[in-house]
């Protein structure tokens, strides 16, 4: 988990647009101390690409082909010689231009559009495991259990810029895991399943039909993708859901003295899940994206209309804005958002009012990072489309205290909802063997106070410890213990191992 802001760059797809568009770029200020002045000799460059984590459909084309593994053996010999030792071409089966690697390129199919395909298949994902303990100190929230959970992607490029991709998540369903508890009769918990969570295409008109415009002045560069896709807007204050949806971006436009702008509208009528992260069969949501890049700041602003024929649901219309930029050596995130229900207030969507703040910085003596996130929160906020495994509009972007770590029945140690309250954490991320460390450990500190007395108030402190036992796995333990003004005390651990492939 990060925990603190990180110099991104926009590409100019659909699939970033759409799915990470509060994913902004953070700009160096002349004279600031962002750029390296490293000069790295080309020999080197590419030095350790074959110790990189391998997709696995490259590892499956080795394990068929004995000419591959001997490859590789050659390509070291030959990096650490500096001779050419001529290895033999790589032999493939999901596709003529294996990911990241080195070798010829395959020419790809010419369509009668006139663009070229060159069709490549990356089989990826993730496995997550964890035993845990958690209780906040209401009645029948205690759990003591093991929870799994399995991210699996068919990524299909056609080009760089066209692909469709496909993934489940076999393991968990409508925020129910497969799991075993020890603190029930029951035990294990099947939640097996074969729900698509993805399946969309993505693509951008002017690549698909360049035969239009062969010389490139037409402007047709339009970004699209259609299917079940995951979308996140706001740092998923707003919309942190996949669903069924239509979005088209057009990007490359220079607005208001922008260096770069993008505006994408989106329509979804499926598989949403609202504010209350219960599924709603009967909506419909309807958005406009902008986002805009300066010299120092990239400036959000969304807006989005989700109708229901459900009246115990109701309309909401939903509002944000954001500000990502730096000042000196601070990196600083500043959103406010606004939901307002346009017929009756629900549990699905509510009238209120989220600010929300994050700073943090790098110290100067190590690579050691410190942030403080702050929120205050008039009404009853409610996002436009949750998943049922991200908690409240605060719990993907809070640290330790208010996130939602995903995974089983652990849930916050402070509540993430903002519902009148005001509330933050202070937190240091500490990494143990300096730049290129292994292992890291978080501390945190925090709190929220309830503005109405209706909801809880109380104060924790949260500790994390994270390492890379080698570049697929991943070890992480948390823990917590709070305290509530209804007198409760409320603790926490979890082990967890993350498996990427």
């Amino acid at each position: 988990m990060n925990f603190h802001m990180k110099p991104q760059t926009h590409r100019l797809r659909i699939c970033l647009l759409l799915l990470t568009t509060t994913a902004p770029a953070l700009h160096a200020e002349v004279g600031g101390d962002l750029l390296s002045d490293e000069a790295v000799p080309w020999q080197e460059i590419g030095k350790d690409f074959l110790k990189r984590p391998a997709p696995v459909t490259e590892a499956i084309e080795d394990l068929v082909y004995k000419s591959n593994r001997e490859r590789k053996l050659i390509i070291a010999k030959q990096n650490e010689t500096g001779e050419d030792l001529n290895p033999p071409e790589r032999k493939t089966i999901f596709g003529a231009n294996p990911f990241l690697n080195s070798g010829l390129i395959f020419p790809g199919y010419v369509m009668p559009t006139g663009a070229v395909w060159q069709p490549t298949v990356i089989i990826y994902g993730t496995y997550r495991t964890a035993i845990q303990h958690f209780n906040n100190g209401l009645r029948n929230a205690g759990v003591d259990e093991i929870a799994n959970r399995l991210d699996l992607f068919t990524n299909i490029y056609l080009t760089p810029t066209e692909r469709i991709l496909f993934s489940i998540r076999p393991l968990d369903s409508n925020g129910k895991f497969t799991s075993y508890r020890f603190d029930s009769d029951n035990g294990y918990e099947d939640s097996l399943n074969g729900r698509i969570r993805s399946l969309y295409f993505e693509g951008d008109f002017g690549e698909l039909f360049p035969n239009l415009d062969p010389d490139d002045n037409k402007s047709l560069d339009y970004g699209f993708a259609i299917g079940r896709m995951p979308l996140n807007f706001q740092d998923g204050i707003m919309i942190n859901d996949s669903m069924d949806a239509f979005g088209v971006t057009r990007a490359s436009m220079f607005n208001f003295g922008a260096s770069a702008s993008r505006l994408t509208a989106l329509v979804a009528w499926n598989d949403i899940h609202r504010g209350n992260n219960v599924e709603d069969q009967d909506a419909s949501l309807f958005g406009l994206f902008y986002a805009a890049d300066y010299s120092k700041s990239t400036y959000e602003v969304d807006l989005a209309y989700v109708s229901s024929d459900n009246i115990r649901r109701g309309d909401g219309l939903y509002f944000g804005v954001g500000q990502t930029r730096r000042f000196g050596k601070i990196n600083s995130t500043l959103r406010a958002n606004y939901s307002k229900a346009i017929d009756n207030e629900t549990a699905a969507i509510d009238t209120g009012f989220l600010l929300f703040s994050q700073l943090s910085r790098t110290m100067d003596y190590n690579f050691d990072i410190a942030y403080i996130n702050t929120f205050f929160g008039i009404g009853n906020y409610t996002s436009a489309a949750r998943d049922p495994s991200v908690g409240g509009p605060i719990g993907g972007i809070n640290g330790l205290l208010f996130g939602a770590v995903g995974l089983g029945r652990y849930g916050s140690a402070l509540a993430n909802r903002s519902n009148d309250a005001v509330g933050g954490s202070i937190g240091y991320q500490h990494f143990l063997d300096g730049e290129h460390s292994k292992r890291q450990i978080v501390a945190e500190i925090g709190g929220r106070v309830s503005t109405d007395g209706n909801s809880r108030s109380g104060g924790g402190i949260g500790i994390g410890y994270q390492q890379a036992l080698d570049q697929h796995s991943i070890i992480r333990i948390d823990s917590f213990i709070a305290a509530y003004d209804d007198h409760e005390i409320g603790t926490g651990i979890r082990c967890e191992y993350s498996f990427q492939f």
